[in-house]
């Protein structure tokens, strides 16, 4: 198939059968697309689309964002996952307020150098928003290409896969018509060739697709061994108060957990430290967290002790009120511990 007949297919098939009324489509906002660009990454638009439009409602423009402070935005982004994201949103925030006078840049050169925008995300902003011919190449648009060009991928051979696929979709791109064309490819991977059970039989690009004839990739590609890890997370209550500690790990950086351990004597260390003795002692119940490279056995420890003892409370800890809804970001599983607490 001709590279022009190809995206005209696409063009037309995202007019009538693509998704046209995303929340953040409204008037080609280069902000709109920028947050919900960086939110799309590793997460679903169904997923997406309440967060954006909760996070759009509290900073409507690039200006409220930047004045706002990081905690506000973890708590926004809380359930997400991913959580660097939010720390990039806020870096670049600042940036252009700061070295763009509030602008967005509309250059490739210039969005590339900012926090959390790649290749893809920034070729993405530059044609969703002001129809710019650069080519997106996201996890959908790989999946239709490998499949209708019946591509060979190897698992060791991954930055040689990339410029292919680049090739490739820089090819037939058009030059005009291109926001139309990058939004019906992720649509149509989206909707229709979908990672599994493609809907083949509906798709524009059926009698030219040579998927029929490729080995299933989801076969080909190896899959990363997940780890296993055993936490101990302390629930320190004083009535309606709960200890917290702001994080500095890897793993919900910069959201606030409950002090964490590696096994118990750890946890007994740091309560003898902090001189608390009197209390009551149980385990409160285990709960397992999957993440993409991790499978994490969480055991929390309920220790309630008589009164409000003084610890080492800085800007790292904080006594966290049950009963009130304090602003700050807190990973989903620790958010549904604190659910409980408060029954």
């Amino acid at each position: 198939m001709q590279n022009w007949k190809f995206s005209q297919i696409i063009i037309n098939w995202q007019h009538y059968f693509g998704r046209n009324n995303l929340p953040w489509q409204k008037n080609n906002n280069p902000y709109y697309i920028w947050i919900s660009e960086i939110m799309l990454q590793q997460t679903q638009v169904k997923t997406v689309i309440p967060y954006f439009n909760k996070f759009i409602t509290q900073f409507n423009n690039i200006k409220s964002l930047s004045k706002s402070n990081l905690n506000k935005i973890l708590y926004l982004w809380s359930g997400l996952g991913y959580y660097n994201r939010a720390n990039n949103i806020y870096k670049t925030a600042k940036i252009i307020i700061n070295n763009y006078n509030g602008n967005f840049p509309n250059n490739f050169n210039n969005l590339i150098k900012l926090p959390g925008i790649g290749k893809t995300t920034a070729h993405a902003i530059l044609s969703l928003s002001y129809n710019f011919s650069f080519p997106i190449l996201d996890g959908n648009v790989k999946r239709i290409l490998i499949r209708f060009y019946n591509l060979k991928i190897e698992n060791s051979k991954k930055k040689i896969n990339e410029n292919k696929l680049w090739k490739i979709i820089n090819q037939i791109t058009p030059i005009h018509n291109a926001k139309k064309f990058n939004q019906g490819m992720m649509d149509l991977g989206a909707l229709i060739c979908t990672y599994k059970k493609p809907k083949c039989y509906i798709c524009p690009l059926k009698n030219s697709c040579q998927y029929d004839n490729t080995i299933n990739i989801q076969k080909n590609i190896k899959k990363n061994k997940i780890k296993k890890k055993t936490i101990f997370y302390m629930i320190l209550q004083y009535k309606n108060f709960i200890v917290f500690e702001n994080r500095k790990k890897r793993i919900w950086n910069k959201l606030f957990c409950f002090p964490e351990f590696n096994n118990l004597k750890e946890m007994q260390y740091w309560l003898l430290k902090n001189n608390i003795f009197n209390f009551n002692y149980k385990k409160y119940f285990y709960k397992i967290h999957k993440l993409s490279h991790l499978k994490i056995k969480m055991i929390f420890i309920n220790i309630k002790i008589k009164k409000k003892i003084k610890i080492n409370i800085n800007k790292n800890k904080c006594w966290y009120n049950l009963k009130k809804k304090i602003h700050i970001g807190i990973p989903k599983p620790i958010y549904d511990i604190i659910i409980q607490l408060h029954k």
